[in-house]
């Protein structure tokens, strides 16, 4: 199963669109004089890990006068890493069209990726040791399950990152890091499910207006499973080889979960067992999370002939908070990922006209899972994005009625507000010639 079969599935922009990446004007010029300014600042996504390796290993030497370390995890993914993206702000430059060959061929940043894992391992099963403790007080059990959880979500993303490329030493590895949170199937939907179908009401990973992250966590999980098993039963068959084959990445996948559980129940006790499987629930449900506010509400529209138009921009939400994208391998430019699936995080652009997020993926789940606090604060940045056209959104079918009427009066208003803005464009080019 090769990654690159993405790029011949009508995934790609069209590069002559409106949609043009912006152009970091202070990196322009020959290739070879250009540097990346966030080569070193890279590293604080393999940090991650060792930034909860050394706050276990803290608890572990002093778990009653350091027992908040057990908590580090909820600490950086809900409280730090939101409030330094506010601190510190966006960063919209790209590296110039001529410098991304260089960039893609340095084996620095796929190192950096890969770096992850290893300490990722090591975290993972300092956890198991403190939680299976019988010393270990109930709320510092589930301070640990969260902080492990959290970082092996985030390791999720290492594996998002890691599965797009054909190199198979790089989809194992991806693997390896989807192992902790018994996700692997990930690999095979994200790649040929999710990238197919985004922003579609066919997509099980693409959010739609209305809809809760309650709602839509359910749907999700088990449509993606039931999506992994769909292709990879027929990338076999094609094969002419049975689902219980040796080659069912499926199953490659589950095995390495099972293999990495059992070893760590081996060395920890039967008491790591309730430990493994919550903090992959959580990890796992963070991945979800960030799924829900990538697409919400956004859709391809149909041509003439009934298919969907190619991934654009638009069909993305973005954002530019620069720690926040340091940590995530800037996946927050998530629609030059859809676009090209094989671009290296290094490389990924911002797109003047992609769909902006009013903050980090990081401070976004907060308000992902609180409903209202969801519906206020996205709801209009959705009909403002499709300026009044309700037609054009991604509907939850069962409140897609309640919820035109509900925003009727508002559409109205900002789509007199976009034709009176056209017309002005209109008139202006005459107006200067004049």
């Amino acid at each position: 199963m090769n990654a690159k079969t993405h790029d011949t599935v009508g995934l790609k922009s069209d590069s002559k669109t409106a949609n043009q990446p912006v152009e970091n004007p202070t990196a322009t010029g020959v290739a070879g004089k250009w540097k990346d300014p966030k080569r070193y600042l890279w590293l604080l996504g393999p940090a991650l890990p060792g930034i909860g390796l050394a706050a276990l290993t803290g608890y572990a030497i002093a778990p009653k006068k350091l027992k908040a370390l057990a908590w580090t995890g909820p600490a950086l993914v809900h409280g730090i890493i939101p409030a330094l993206d506010r601190a510190i702000g966006e960063d919209k430059s790209n590296p110039p069209e001529s410098a991304v060959s260089s960039l893609e061929q340095d084996k620095y940043y796929n190192r950096i990726v890969k770096a992850f894992i290893p300490t990722q391992y090591a975290m993972t099963v300092m956890g198991a040791w403190l939680a299976s403790r019988k010393n270990t007080p109930i709320e510092d059990k589930i301070g640990l399950t969260l902080t492990v959880g959290a970082i092996n979500g985030v390791g999720i993303n290492t594996a998002h990152e890691l599965g797009h490329k054909s190199n198979k030493f790089n989809k194992l590895m991806a693997m390896a890091a989807l192992a902790p949170t018994g996700y692997t199937h990930f690999v095979v939907e994200h790649n040929f499910g999710h990238h197919k179908r985004v922003a579609t009401p066919e997509d099980p990973a693409s959010s739609r207006m209305g809809e809760s992250f309650w709602k839509f966590l359910p749907r999700t999980v088990f449509g993606g499973m039931k999506s992994a098993v769909k292709i990879e039963k027929e990338r076999l068959g094609r094969k002419g080889k049975g689902f219980w084959s040796l080659d069912n990445e499926l199953l490659q996948g589950w095995a390495m979960s099972a293999g990495f559980f059992g070893a760590t129940t081996l060395v920890c006790g039967p008491r790591a067992v309730p430990f493994l499987a919550a903090q992959a629930v959580y990890g796992a449900s963070l991945l979800e999370s960030v799924n829900y506010i990538e697409h919400y509400g956004l859709l391809r529209q149909k041509d003439k002939n009934g298919k969907y138009q190619r991934t654009q921009p638009e069909h993305s939400w973005n954002s530019n908070h620069i720690v926040t994208n340091l940590f995530l391998y800037q996946l927050q430019r998530h629609s030059d990922h859809h676009a090209h699936p094989q671009r290296s995080y290094q490389a990924l652009r911002h797109f003047e006209k992609a769909p902006q997020l009013p903050g980090g993926y990081a401070s976004m789940l907060m308000p992902a899972y609180v409903p209202q606090w969801w519906y206020e604060t996205m709801d209009k940045r959705v009909i403002e994005h499709y300026e009044g056209d309700l037609s054009k959104i991604n509907w939850d079918p069962d409140r897609k009625a309640e919820l035109m009427a509900k925003y009727a009066d508002y559409a109205a208003e900002v789509a007199a507000k976009a034709a009176a803005r056209r017309e002005e464009e209109a008139s202006s080019p005459s107006e200067k010639a004049a």
